[in-house]
């Protein structure tokens, strides 16, 4: 894996005051671990951290750090954030030489999903694990572990045990072959059936309705039936009262 670069300088402010200066000045304050050194107390630039911390494996990465003409390869100890605004306040940093052993956290990448069986029958990769904490040589870090997909199959689990780590690098849980990720089948909800008695209560209530416009269309006919001797009478004749018998003339 490739080191990251940074540039530190040794700082001598250590008041409140002094930190929040630095702070509005770009720099944030940190602290250099050393293995039987003293420890140093340094500062860095906040735009460096910010484009390192874009890095998923920022906190695993060994880093090439100069200070004052000397270089140290370090990892990122610890690093503060502001409660609010979530801008990085304080960061410490570990000095590592050749044979030291490191706890890293190590990103998971998966590959071969398109020759994966069990993906192209709908299954779905259901992820456990997206890093894995490994013990090992501070300068043998791995960037990524790799879990190659091709030939899974459905409902099949993918153990730590079946993954390709580097020399010398073992897994911080070492007493179990723990699962990283599973070929789950996938989930189908179906639309609920409609109940049989609903069904026939639709049904009710339309022949009802039917009956009933029926009925009342033959009771209309029914009354618009002329009697005998009679015409038949239209809906707007029967609506007008009858005109009134003319009075006799006086002779």
């Amino acid at each position: 894996m490739e080191n990251l670069k940074l540039e530190a300088s040794e700082r001598k402010l250590n008041t409140k005051g002094d930190l929040k200066k630095l702070r509005l000045e770009g720099f944030l304050p940190g602290i250099l671990y050393g293995d039987k050194e003293q420890n140093l107390p340094l500062s860095v630039k906040k735009i460096s951290i910010k484009k390192m911390l874009e890095s998923s494996n920022f906190m695993s990465s060994v880093i090439e750090m100069s200070i004052g003409g000397s270089k140290h390869k370090v990892l990122t100890k610890d690093i503060n954030f502001h409660p609010i605004n979530n801008e990085p306040t304080h960061i410490d940093f570990q000095k590592i030489k050749p044979g030291t052993k490191v706890t890293v956290n190590i990103p998971v990448k998966f590959i071969n999903n398109e020759n994966c069986p069990g993906l192209k029958m709908g299954g779905v990769l259901n992820i456990v694990r997206r890093k894995i904490e490994l013990r090992c040589a501070a300068e043998n870090i791995p960037a990524e572990i790799i879990v190659d997909l091709a030939n899974k199959e459905m409902n099949e689990s993918i153990h730590i045990s079946s993954v390709k780590l580097p020399d010398g690098a073992k897994p911080v849980i070492n007493d179990r072959d723990f699962t990283i990720a599973t070929i789950a089948a996938p989930t189908v909800v179906k639309e609920p059936e409609p109940a049989a008695a609903a069904v026939d209560a639709a049904a009710g209530d339309s022949a009802v309705t039917a009956e009933g416009v029926a009925v009342a269309g033959e009771a209309k006919a029914a009354d618009n039936k002329a009697k005998p001797g009679e015409a038949a009478k239209s809906p707007e004749a029967a609506k007008k009262p009858a005109a009134a018998a003319p009075a006799d003339k006086k002779k």
